[in-house]
């Protein structure tokens, strides 16, 4: 196990090379590329414009435009576990971030501004956190962090931390809303960096709690959308294919709605129908089965998911815009991602829900729900916690002005969480990749399949699942039997050919309980560990 001297000074050797050259496997110019990543919180595969969605998104567009869409980036299928890929370049089950409750992180896990920092860059941190180890003062590395860690309240959120210290709780007549300071608080850490440390690379990692529930937006951005979605999700997800097969982005069947799939823990039906009122519903119906009430309710709940994605987008503008002012957008490697899928989750948190409040607003605690969020990952199965397509298929953008040629391309090779930050130390140069279960995207953003995977594993809340080039097997719940899919014709997973491919099934399903049984002992028999540290108000 590597002390962090050592790490330190394997990851310090290769300051040189990045320095001289252009990194491993990559086309990056002579000059260490800056990162901002940008991670969406619970938004469908099919929610932004350049995806096919409805949903007004100029500037993720834009970048769609001036770069490339990757088609199959896997997520973790649940926030913190993706988090935890996307800061370490592990699997979940690597760092015991595959469960939503304490426990120990090995003390050889490093996470990505301790990979970059021996290579000279400083690393920023604004937005939600929900990691169980600290961003602030003997946190991970990040030299500043505007830190979220309250889940329930985009107007009033109750923990807040600044470089480690806790902040006030913004009062109603402070007129805060998270996605909007988030947004601030990442344009000042890059204005204080290129005044005082213009010569330094940098990696900003900025990460909205929108659309996550409760579905809370300001008002005047609800009211842009107040009309939109009479039609339906039923009419809109037959929309939303044609469109998304038009662009290129998938060939499949449009799955179909499964109302006898929801999420156990949500709240009871008859305190959800209580308090919300009757034109509520908890499961995936057609459309054309609602009456009025509900009807009413449900569009106007998909206009407030949609208002909290457009507020987003304006607000990552603003990040940009502050990139091109300090002459860093050329430079700048932007990565667009979603933790998971679209939400089914109906959870009243939080303050409670008031049903005489304005829906939207700070009283108001809605979920998406099933409906919707099947609008969200159309065509895909199912919403986030599962591991069909629906739960851990995230939309990705990447834009490098300076090192990718492609302009408004498409990538489709298959990949995970796990290779973003082996991407972004290939680009700077840096070495110990082999410590990573990820791999460097760095050569497919010259070429489309030219990053392959020997595998993509997954296991989250009793569902397994593994990717072998175009074949997914995949289990739900822990009696669920193993299914087998075949992603290059069918990834809206209509059509089980377990029964005609039993040497395959058995080949895919041993190899699953290997990568599984290996990645567990690596977490459970991990001594010494870190000390875990979280603060009041903390959700995980």
């Amino acid at each position: 196990m590597l002390s962090r001297r050592e790490f330190g000074q394997i990851m310090g050797a290769a300051t040189t090379a990045a320095l001289t050259g252009a990194a491993p496997g990559s086309a990056a110019p002579t000059k260490r590329p800056n990162f901002l990543l940008l991670l969406a919180d619970d938004m469908g595969f099919s929610d932004a414009g350049c995806f096919g969605g409805e949903i007004e998104t100029p500037n993720l567009d834009r970048l769609a435009s001036q770069g490339l869409r990757f088609t199959q980036m896997y997520s973790t299928s649940r926030c913190g576990p993706s988090r935890s890929c996307l800061m370490t370049g592990n699997y979940a089950q690597q760092t015991s971030a595959d469960i939503m409750t304490p426990g120990n992180v090995p003390d050889s896990v490093r996470f990505t501004p301790e990979f970059l920092k021996p290579l000279g860059y400083r690393s920023y941190h604004s937005g939600k956190w929900h990691l169980r180890f600290t961003t602030g003062a003997g946190g991970v590395g990040f030299d500043h962090s505007y830190t979220l860690l309250d889940e329930d309240r985009y107007f009033t959120p109750r923990s807040l931390m600044l470089d480690g210290v806790k902040l006030p709780q913004p009062k109603p007549e402070d007129h805060y809303y998270t996605t909007t300071a988030i947004a601030d608080y990442a344009v000042k850490f890059l204005q204080e960096h290129a005044r005082d440390h213009a010569a330094d690379p940098f990696f900003l990692f900025f990460a909205p709690h929108s659309p996550h529930f409760p579905l809370q937006a300001p008002a005047e951005d609800i009211e842009k959308y107040k009309d939109k979605f009479a039609e339906g999700w039923d009419t809109a997800r037959e929309v939303k294919l044609a469109r998304m097969k038009r662009m290129g982005l998938v060939n499949c069947e449009l799955a179909p709605l499964e109302p006898n799939m929801w999420t156990t823990w949500n709240t009871p039906d008859a305190e959800l129908f209580a308090k919300i009122g009757p034109g509520e519903i908890s499961r995936a119906l057609p459309w054309s089965s609602l009456n009025a009430e509900q009807k009413a309710l449900q569009r106007t709940k998909m206009a407030i998911h949609a208002a909290m994605i457009t507020r987003m987008d304006l607000e990552i503008g603003k990040v940009l815009a502050q990139l091109k002012a300090m002459d860093a957008e050329r430079d700048t490697v932007v990565i667009f991602l979603s933790d998971n899928g679209a939400s089914s989750e109906q959870l009243i948190r939080g303050d409670g829900h008031d049903a005489s409040s304005p829906l939207g607003s700070a009283s108001s605690f809605l979920g998406l729900g099933p409906g919707w969020a099947s609008n969200s990952n159309a065509p895909f199965r199912l919403h986030k916690s599962w591991l069909n397509e629906g739960g851990i298929s995230s939309p990705m953008i990447v834009r490098w002005p300076a090192g990718i040629a492609d302009r408004n391309k498409l990538r489709h090779d298959p990949c995970h969480f796990v290779d973003v930050l082996p991407t972004f130390v290939d680009l700077a140069g840096g070495g110990a990749q082999g410590r990573l279960s990820g791999r460097s995207l760095a050569p497919a953003f010259r070429k489309d399949g030219a990053a392959p995977h020997d595998f993509i594993y997954f296991n989250h809340n009793d569902n397994r699942a593994l990717r072998i080039g175009n074949h997914k097997l995949l289990a739900t719940g822990k009696t669920g039997e193993w299914e087998l899919y075949d992603m290059a014709k069918d990834r809206s997973e209509q059509h089980n050919i377990a029964a005609a491919n039993p040497a395959m099934l058995r080949s895919m399903a041993e190899r699953w309980q290997q990568l599984d049984e290996g990645y567990r002992v690596k977490r459970e028999g991990a001594a010494p560990t870190k000390k875990i540290r979280m603060p009041a108000g903390s959700q995980v």
